[in-house]
């Protein structure tokens, strides 16, 4: 899995979140994406690589920026997790 890890531009409030999280969902196979607009950032974890190029468009295509995108390889953390081996 990937953790995506996006800053954007433009985000107000919540209805703001629920736009971008919403695009996301539309535009790619995604686990779980959360934004926050405090925070001026969006997370999205997928089994898949998101281009980073579409990632841009379908912000932009909601109406917002994006400022930087950020990958990293994501382990889930389970319960049991620590006494894997």
């Amino acid at each position: 899995m990937v953790k995506i890890i996006v800053g954007i531009k433009g985000m107000a409030c919540g209805m703001c979140e629920a736009h971008i999280n919403e695009a996301v969902r539309n535009a790619f196979r995604v686990k779980k994406v959360t934004s926050s607009h405090t925070k001026k950032q969006t997370i999205i974890l997928a089994e898949q690589d998101i281009p980073e190029q579409e990632l841009k468009s379908t912000v932009a295509k909601a109406g917002y920026d994006v400022v930087f995108v950020n990958k990293e390889p994501y382990e889930k953390r389970g319960l049991f997790s620590a006494f894997r081996g």
